[in-house]
């Protein structure tokens, strides 16, 4: 049985219920036939849950569930070591954290870390891949196996893990109200010439320096507004929080990024469709080009995104933690603000 946190836990455990039993059956020897079930319930309360507390919610004995794979998107980790897999063989069970499988080629290594871990309960290394025992590192704890992160660039893999189950391109359309008002402050500052004449003499790196002083204008008020970044109380928290607040800003940048360049395309199109060459040749005191189209949406992209800015003030606070955070993220956070 695959049990699974919602989101893109829950997306991977349908993958694996569609071609694991295939592919076990290939590599098995000798050949047996595999039935898979997917639950999606989240069973971790935080990622400090021990191997042992998660498998007291399950019930492993049950006649129809022979071994339980659970897939988590919360990070867990031995000291600063990201962990990928707890193995019960006892019980039966596995714990796999996809966020510390890094944000890369995703289905593929948490398909070889799930047939990993089943070669390890049911003791037939022949089930898993030929190079997985070399990749994952495993330490042998006294009731359990424990498989980490491959060497080199751990905390890379596991963060950027972390952005991906957040899956930061839904911003756009979590956030409407800053869709909205953001489309609708480029929209009022392409109707003043005065902004026609800016995009003309600005210049590149100008331009440049508009696009990233607006991007990080919006993601500063979505930390500060919502309250998304984590203070450590203890010691113990700083770390994690750390971890929790990078994980924050760089899903937020991405998500931002995908704004502004939606808002490009749309401004652009906008532009184009309703300001005539030969209007904007006239304040401009030459013809109009290609590239004056796209220097002018460059800017009302820019001038956009500080209207988001302050769009993200009438979205609920709820609705941003929904857009920025994935499932899980968002209700650990909503357990520590209560803490």
């Amino acid at each position: 049985m695959l049990i699974a946190d919602p989101g893109k836990p829950a997306d991977l455990a349908e993958h694996l219920s569609d071609h694991l039993p295939q592919r076990l059956t290939e590599r098995g020897s000798p050949p047996r036939r595999w039935t898979t079930t997917v639950r999606r319930q989240p069973l971790v309360s935080d990622e400090h849950a021990s191997l042992d507390d998660v498998i007291d919610t399950v019930d492993t004995d049950s006649d129809h569930e022979d071994i339980v794979v659970y897939l988590t998107d919360l990070p867990r980790r031995d000291n600063t070591v990201p962990v990928i897999g707890e193995v019960s063989a006892d019980h039966k069970f596995a714990l796999i954290s996809i966020a510390a499988v890094g944000g890369i080629d995703l289905t593929r290594r948490v398909t070889t870390v799930v047939e990993l871990a089943l070669a390890r309960i049911l003791g037939e290394p022949e089930l898993a891949p030929t190079s997985a025992a070399r990749r994952f590192p495993s330490e042998q704890h006294e009731t359990s196996t424990r498989y980490l992160a491959p060497k080199g660039l751990r905390t890379l893999r596991l963060v950027s893990g972390m952005v991906r189950a957040n899956r930061p391109w839904r911003l756009v359309t979590g956030l409407s109200k800053v869709l909205v008002g953001a489309f609708a402050t480029g929209a009022f500052a392409l109707s003043t010439s005065t902004i026609w004449s800016f995009a003309d003499t600005m210049g590149g790196w100008r331009l440049c320096a508009a696009t990233i002083l607006s991007t990080v204008a919006l993601i500063l008020w979505l930390v500060i507004d919502h309250e998304l970044w984590e203070r450590p109380e203890s010691d113990e928290e700083r770390e994690r929080s750390r971890l929790y607040n990078t994980a924050t800003v760089i899903t937020l940048t991405t998500g931002v990024a995908v704004l502004h360049i939606a808002l490009f395309g749309l401004l652009l199109f906008t532009a184009w469709l309703s300001l005539r060459a030969h209007v904007l040749s006239s304040t401009l005191g030459h013809s109009a080009t290609v590239a004056d189209y796209l220097e002018l949406s460059w800017l009302l992209a820019s001038i956009a995104t500080i209207g988001g800015a302050l769009g993200s003030g009438l979205e609920d606070d709820d609705a941003v933690k929904e857009a920025a955070y994935g499932t899980r993220q968002r209700q650990r956070h909503d357990n520590t603000q209560k803490e």
